[in-house]
């Protein structure tokens, strides 16, 4: 079955998004690793912003995983 390029482009509006979130959870995890208060809650946050941005990470890299598939079966049939 052909892709269509409506489907490619909604691939990529995916994989742009899940990239757009992935850096939104860096910033944020970056932001928390600069406050000067060393308070237990606030290592706690920090944590919870790793662990955020490592799912960010994985969301991209599987959207990122289904363009590319999308392209290859396209461009080189497989």
């Amino acid at each position: 079955m052909a892709i269509e390029i409506s489907e490619l482009d909604e691939m990529q509006t995916n994989y742009k998004a899940a990239v757009d979130e992935w850096v939104a959870s860096i910033r944020h995890e970056e932001a928390l690793a600069s406050i000067a208060d060393h308070s237990l809650a606030e290592i706690d946050e920090w944590e919870n912003a790793a662990d955020a941005e490592d799912e960010a990470r994985e969301k991209a890299r599987e959207a990122k995983k289904v363009y590319e598939d999308a392209l290859r079966e396209k461009f080189f049939h497989f």
